[in-house]
């Protein structure tokens, strides 16, 4: 017994069945977790090594490039990539996306183990590092205080940070830029010499004066006591009655005698300013796989709970909140999957009249949609920008079965059958049809599950969802569409009321579906007569669509950029740039922003750099001519200007600053996004002089490109340096080695640890150096006093010679070259239209030999995911003709009806040139999808064709007659799937840029491939078919023999 019989013989186990299924559907809806894409492993891992004492050219040289030459063979490595700094060596390995890290990890340390021995004595072991998602912040918040601000750190830590620490899934919660509590000991180099003591002195009687110390035990009596000496400082003044030493007269000389002791905050070296006010940032990590939106609703209540018991001068603002861009882009795609259902219910019952035909038909979408919640459930996944996406594509496709299905039935009783019979033998009828449409779309969708790279990671669970949601749905319009068909369809009788009533659904909108069907039956007659116009016009329209396309009107880009209301503005100043110099600038920046943008809510400002040696600062910047400034604007739906035509009027006002000597202003969304949008010109070549020449010409060029912005290059200036050149003869003499004589520098210059000042379980580093006048200059570092072995005091200008020079930048290598990279991002040109343009500047360079010129960064992921795309649209096509040549018994029809894809690329084109719209890499995957779309109509109307002649209908009157028959469920299919895309296309919500390219592509192909299709699927059909080449009757005639003669039909 067929499976439809079964469903309408059985109503109340099918429908209790599908129960079921939605029960469990929305039990795992509830337990999904909500993030921004499904959980990606970047691919790629870090080996990190410090080598002390060695610059930047003698770290690449012993570390960096032995390193590189052994994980060159890592099995799986795409790209490999190193820095080396000072003390530091930087090796990036990069893999394709979908790679098993695993696996990569064991190769990478299999080959450290093999050159570890070649590395020079004094490096460390190699570490590794592995990237992943969890290490992206996903809340930062900016904490202001006046009076509190000292004692911010503390307080905060205390206080809040230990709260935050007990939510499930939290990770790593830092606070930026709070100022640090230090005892400073600032030496008179004067007054030391005067009593003949070293700076090492003063800082050794500070420490050993400094411990709480066990002595032992006592017994008295029953009792035993531990003996402990209590010397800790319980004050910082107690420093200044620490006796340093004592002069031959026996007077004792004091801490006080020859420093000055304050108790204050560490000297600013990374300031940090909101709105110009003092303040730090609190930087929130999530663990891997914990659910972001949970882990900031708890946050912000948590926070709102401490504030009451905080001083009341502090205050928390967001600078950044992760959730809220989550939340506001699942929403918006909610809405549009909402406002989708409700159009396709509208056109349906436009189409058949009938509200409870509407219903039934209406009852496939929830149910397929609900599908897909247990296969994310099940999967690990999460609810997401790409599945819920994955469901506004899908929504449109899963009324079409039903829909096919329905009507069958619905002629069928209209014709006198009870609805019983109707709905088996309508569904024995088209059923077959119905799953041959349904595997084209498979073989549309499945191969995405397939496809290597960037795009097949972030498209496998598209290509998953709209599978097994169109699946489901073919199950529901082949078992519960008959069963509820059986159950709740009637016979109509014509009434009087229906005939005298003007405005009746029967002498409104079906007399006009009529005229309809007779309009396109007699243009479809005229087609047929006029084979060759007809033909000849749409290959004119075809060929006439290309023309922009190879005239360069369409551009193309990697990914949309979103308007989610944030900036990230970097400035260099000019280099050797004081702390306080760049502090009064960004003070200047900052009032000139809020006058240009008053749709500024909050400006985050770091400036200088952090000299705390944590992993974050592998990645950034060790100058302080460096200003970075985060800027919150209000949503995009509360002010009138885009986030980027805001960026285009800072950059204006950023160039007239003489003082500002490069700047970035960048509209990317910064916590871990996907996607950038840049073109970066790589310069290889071992020569600095060469490759820096190459770069500052090729970026003076880039400069003068009316569409290219922060037009940057990656090499740092060359730093300045003092370098102090030790006379080895002289300092040997004397009884000093080159290591003292850096450590007592280092000791007078930057501080001598005296070890900690305790205070309420708190340390604080007490640090023992000169004051800063006789420190801050050459003449006064060459006057530094240094103790002998003997000691004597020696100026440090009689043991060597201080010369200023430039330091090398850090060594940045690819590929194992050198390299420096100019990059540029578009701004009122597409991505591909800039790299062309660049392209052309890089031909007009003269390139000196030895150095090496091309055009990646973003673009060249663009270019290698088209390519991608491009063998996924041929191999779609070549399934999607196989499916078809299985149902037809055909190798011509498949052909006819694929014609409809050169069109369905004609109403790309025209709908992409009418809205002005670049082609990225999600529109180039919604023309992949338009192919088995638009084959959909072409099969229904092929299938037909091929029953009207079956019957024994002349081949024009078939194809008039099928076209008269089959143009509503055509349109009905059509117009629910560009329905279904209509809200995506249109919605304003936060991060709705990323879909709108798809939309619009699958809107103007669906549009254009529908109207071509209805007519040249038809006369291409009348042109490759034979007159007669399905009448069965004369076939069967031809069969037999009457007297040696076959049978005709006289």
């Amino acid at each position: 017994m067929s499976i439809y019989k079964s469903s309408v013989n059985k109503p109340i186990t099918t429908i209790l069945i599908f129960v079921g299924v939605i029960i469990m559907g929305l039990y795992s809806l509830i337990q999904l977790p909500i993030d921004q894409f499904p959980e990606i492993e970047i691919p790629s891992v870090t080996v990190m090594t410090s080598y002390p004492g060695a610059n930047g050219t003698e770290v690449e040289t012993n570390v960096s490039k032995v390193l590189e030459n052994s994980l060159n063979s890592v099995d799986g490595l795409k790209e490999i990539y190193s820095t080396s700094k000072d003390n530091l060596s930087l090796v990036t390995l990069e893999f394709e996306w979908g790679a098993n890290l695993d696996e990569a990890l064991n190769d990478v340390r299999s080959s450290i183990d093999l050159v570890y021995d070649a590395l020079p004595d004094g490096a460390s072991r190699p570490m590794i590092i592995k990237l992943n998602a969890s290490m992206m912040p996903v809340m930062q918040y900016a904490v202001t205080a006046e009076d509190s601000y000292p004692g911010i750190k503390k307080i905060i830590e205390d206080n809040l940070i230990t709260v935050l620490n007990r939510i499930d899934g939290i990770g790593n919660i830092s606070l930026l830029g709070s100022p640090q509590r230090y005892v400073y000991v600032d030496i008179d180099p004067t007054k030391l010499n005067s009593f003949g003591l070293s700076l090492e002195t003063v800082g050794s009687a500070i420490a050993n004066n400094n411990m709480n110390l066990a002595s032992g035990t006592v017994k008295m009596g029953k009792e035993q006591y531990q003996l402990r000496v209590q010397g800790e400082y319980v004050a910082s003044e107690d420093i200044n009655n620490i006796v340093v030493s004592s002069t031959y007269d026996g007077k004792q000389i004091f801490v006080r005698d020859v420093a000055q002791v304050r108790d204050t905050i560490k000297d600013v070296t990374l300031e940090e300013k909101i709105n110009g006010k003092d303040g730090a940032r609190l930087i929130i990590m999530k663990q891997s796989g914990a659910n972001t939106v949970e882990i900031a609703k708890k946050v912000r209540e948590q926070i709102a709970q401490v504030q009451k018991t905080l001083p009341p001068d502090i205050h928390f603002e967001i600078i950044y909140d992760s959730s809220e861009l989550i939340q506001n882009a699942v929403f918006g795609l909610s809405e549009a999957i909402m406002y989708a259902l409700i159009f396709v219910v509208f056109v349906v019952l436009f189409f058949l009249g009938k509200w409870r035909a509407t219903f039934i038909i209406s009852l496939t979408i929830p149910i397929s949609l609900i599908v897909s919640f247990i296969y994310l459930y099940y999967t690990g996944s999460s609810l997401n920008i790409i599945s819920l996406s994955s469901l506004s594509i899908a929504i449109g496709m899963v009324v079409d079965d039903a829909i096919v299905v329905l009507e069958n039935i619905n002629i069928h009783i209209e014709r006198g059958s009870s609805p019983r019979e109707a709905a088996i033998y309508a569904t024995n009828e088209v059923w077959v049809s119905v799953i041959a449409t349904t595997l084209v779309i498979v073989a549309v969708f499945l191969p995405l599950t397939l496809v290597g790279g960037i795009t097949g990671v972030m498209f496998k669970e598209l290509g998953w969802i709209v599978t097994i949601v169109v699946c489901v749905s073919t199950l529901v319009a082949i078992t519960l569409t008959p069963s509820l068909s059986a159950m709740m369809l009637t016979i109509k009788k014509k009434t009087e009321n229906s005939k005298t009533n003007r405005f009746s659904y029967q002498n409104t909108v079906v007399k006009w579906l009529d005229k309809v069907d007779e309009l396109y039956a007699n243009i479809l007659r005229w087609c047929l007569r006029n084979k060759a116009i007809t033909l000849t016009l749409a290959v004119l329209i075809f060929v006439g669509s290309l023309v922009p396309v190879f005239m360069g009107a369409i551009g193309t880009d990697f990914m949309a950029q979103n308007d989610v209301g944030r900036l990230t503005i970097t400035i260099e100043l000019q280099r050797g740039t004081r702390l306080e110099e760049a502090s009064k600038t960004a003070r200047i920046i900052e009032s000139r922003i809020a006058k240009i943008a008053p749709e500024t809510q909050l400006i985050s400002t770091s400036t200088g750099s952090s000299d705390e040696t944590g992993f974050s600062s592998l990645f950034t910047s060790s100058t302080n001519n460096k200003i970075v400034m985060m800027v919150r604007t209000s949503k995009k739906y509360d002010r009138e200007r885009t986030i980027f035509e805001i960026a285009e009027k800072i950059r204006e006002d950023l160039a007239t600053l003489p003082e500002v000597i490069t700047y970035d202003v960048s509209t990317a969304r910064f916590g871990g996004a996907m996607g950038g949008n840049n073109v970066e010109v790589e310069i290889f070549g071992h020569d600095f002089d060469a490759t820096n020449a190459v770069a500052a010409e090729l970026k003076q060029r880039m400069e003068k490109l009316s569409g290219a912005r922060n037009v940057d290059i990656d090499r740092e200036e060359d730093r300045p340096e003092l370098k102090i050149e030790l006379d080895k003869e002289k300092i040997s003499r004397h009884g000093i080695n080159t290591v003292m004589m850096a450590s007592y520098v280092r000791n007078r210059v930057n501080g001598m640890s005296a070890g900690n000042f305790k205070e309420q379980g708190d340390e604080y580093p007490i640090l023992v150096r000169l004051t800063e006048e006789h420190r801050n200059s050459i003449t006064s570092i060459e006057e530094l006093n240094i103790a002998t072995m003997q000691g004597k005091l020696l100026k440090l200008k009689e043991l060597a010679d201080i010369k200023e020079y430039w330091g090398p930048p850090n060594i940045e290598r690819k590929r194992r070259e050198r390299i420096v990279t100019v990059s540029a991002t578009p701004e009122g040109v597409s991505l591909g239209e800039l790299a062309e343009q660049i392209k052309a500047e890089v031909k007009q360079i003269s390139v000196p030999q030895g150095v090496q010129v091309q055009v990646g960064g973003d673009y060249e992921t663009q270019q290698e995911s088209f390519a991608d795309i491009a063998t996924l649209f041929l191999l779609i096509v070549i399934l999607v003709y196989i499916v078809m040549a299985s149902q037809f018994e055909s190798f011509s029809k498949p052909f006819i009806i694929m014609m409809s894809v050169p069109f369905a690329i004609t109403g790309v084109i025209l709908a992409l040139l009418i809205t002005g719209t670049s082609l990225n890499l999600i529109g180039a995957l919604g023309v992949v999808l338009l192919v088995g779309i638009v084959v959909k109509n072409g099969i229904v109307l092929v299938d037909y064709i091929n029953l009207m002649r079956d019957r024994g209908n002349e081949l024009n009157e078939a194809i008039a007659l099928s076209g008269q028959s089959r143009l509503r469920p055509v349109l009905m299919t059509a117009v629910t799937t560009i329905l279904g895309m209509i809200p995506m296309t249109l919605s304003t919500s936060e991060g709705s840029e990323t879909w709108v390219p798809m939309g619009i592509v699958v809107i103007g192909g669906l549009v254009v491939s529908t109207l071509v299709t209805l007519i040249v699927v038809p006369t291409l059909y009348a042109v490759m078919s034979r007159r007669g080449e399905r009448n069965k009757e004369e076939k069967l005639r031809k069969s037999f023999t009457f007297f040696d003669k076959p049978v005709s039909k006289e």
